[in-house]
């Protein structure tokens, strides 16, 4: 006899696996479909890298910081969860790459590190002249003729040289990614730069032509990141409270995924087994690897990288911080001899998360091919990122305390014909494993709202289905 009730089990209690709980709770019962979800999440805490310390007045962001406001998916989350009241965009102001020993301001109009203005360019000592001659060829070159995927370097060199890669994209693109640029695949991180050239042939001129055109005023300081000004745990809090007790299974690992003729059996270490009708993977590829090894559908990602990074939040007096720097932060070209990638200067870019006389400054180490720092001891840390603020920025006082925390394994690289991949292995999923997905970060998007839209396109065709 057919069960009433479908029972859909979510592997992974992340943002991603949080938002597909959430969200198929909510339209079941507004569909009227009669539908039941478990949560299993291997950790004794939800939120995958969200994680936020409130301390003595500060809000410190621990993993993301922030998201970008123009992908809807994360404030209409907000929106539905009731907290909206809270979203914040950031304070603009001017952030610079570090190259050598001095700090180079980002030339205004720069996106993504490509020019759209070219005063700003021809002024900044960023680049030699050659260098920027070089990049001027991006005027005359015709398109690239490649078939298939390609790695970011490979593109960004080939339209703008090596100066403009190294010391503006390279540092911007790595924050965001913490990879190797020429190892990355342009068609799984930034896909429009490829359908610029195509249309446009100039990737300055294209990027200049599809750069969003906005009025503001020069009073209004939002960015156009936001984040909730209780920390991005309220996600995950507000989504706790609203998931019945009995549906979320807390420091309960899966060890084994059985499919039987029209249902899967789910074998966790405290548990024991259990049937479901539907299955969510929402974990890392090395982890969905290893459940679905039997079936070989995950082979290809098994050993694909993922990089490890660590965050340093650093609190200080106010006073303690040179007062003649404005604006937000820098990055770090990849030659110059600094531990640190990029710094934060929180308490300018995030005014709410700092105390009235604090700042607070958010130093980022660890990077592809060189995440040796990451695995010392926190005095090791400590002292390499202390050394490297002293250098760039002057700073001599103690902190009033530090907040170290290491991501382990935690950036999933998405190397050249990750698309491809990703695509074959959901045909294999729809073949092998009906009623199963395989969704998450390492898959289609790291950004918090990319896991929100994996999370609501998962709920979207289980409802569908029924």
């Amino acid at each position: 006899m057919e069960k009433a009730k479908k029972q859909v089990a979510i592997i992974g209690g992340g943002i991603t696996g949080l938002t597909t709980a959430f969200y198929l709770q909510k339209l079941s019962k507004e569909k009227g479909i009669d539908v039941d979800f478990t949560l299993i999440e291997a950790s004794e805490k939800l939120g995958g890298k969200i994680s936020t310390l409130r301390k003595d007045g500060f809000v410190i962001e621990k993993g993301p910081d922030s998201f970008l406001q123009r992908k809807v998916s994360a404030g209409q989350l907000a929106e539905d969860l009731g907290i909206a009241d809270h979203l914040v965009n950031n304070a603009t102001g001017q952030a610079y790459v570090l190259v050598g020993r001095e700090l180079h301001p980002i030339p205004v109009g720069a996106v993504m590190g490509i020019p759209t203005k070219i005063s700003p360019f021809i002024t900044t000592g960023l680049f030699t002249p050659l260098g920027k001659l070089r990049a001027a060829a991006d005027f005359i070159l015709p398109r690239g003729s490649q078939e298939g995927d390609q790695s970011l370097g490979q593109f960004f060199r080939r339209r703008l040289g090596g100066e403009v890669v190294e010391n503006l994209i390279e540092p911007l693109l790595s924050g965001i990614y913490a990879g190797d640029i020429d190892k990355l695949s342009l068609q799984s991180t930034f896909p429009q730069f490829e359908d610029v050239e195509k249309k446009y042939r100039s990737l300055i001129l294209g990027t200049k032509a599809t750069a969003p055109k906005t009025k503001t005023l020069k009073s209004d300081k939002k960015g156009q990141f936001q984040t909730l000004n209780t920390g991005l745990s309220s996600f995950v809090e507000a989504i706790r409270q609203l998931l019945p007790e009995e549906r979320v299974w807390l420091g309960e690992k899966v060890t084994t995924i059985e499919k039987r003729e029209n249902e899967y059996k789910i074998s966790t270490e405290k548990r024991g087994d259990a049937t479901f009708d539907f299955v969510v993977l929402a974990t890392s590829h090395q982890v969905s690897s290893n459940l679905l090894s039997s079936f070989g559908i995950l082979n290809e990602f098994k050993d694909i990288p993922s990089t490890s990074v660590a965050t340093v939040a650093m609190a200080y007096p106010l006073d303690a911080i040179n007062q003649k720097l404005e604006g937000t932060g820098f990055v770090v070209s990849r030659n110059s001899p600094y531990t640190i990638t990029a710094c934060t200067w929180t308490h300018k870019k995030w005014p709410h998360t700092t105390p009235e006389g604090k700042a607070l400054l958010r130093c980022y180490v660890g990077k592809a091919m060189d995440e040796e720092i990451v695995f010392k001891s926190d005095d090791e840390i400590i002292q390499a990122v202390k050394s490297d603020l002293f250098t760039i920025l002057g700073i001599t006082e103690d902190p009033d305390f530090i907040e170290i925390t290491r991501w382990k394994e935690s950036m999933p690289q998405y190397m050249v014909g990750h698309k491809e991949r990703v695509e074959k292995m959901k045909a294999g999923v729809r073949e092998k494993l009906p009623n199963l997905y395989v969704t998450g970060s390492s898959f289609e998007g790291l950004g918090l709202p990319d896991c929100i839209n994996q999370g609501k396109k998962v709920v979207d065709e289980i409802l569908s289905s029924l």
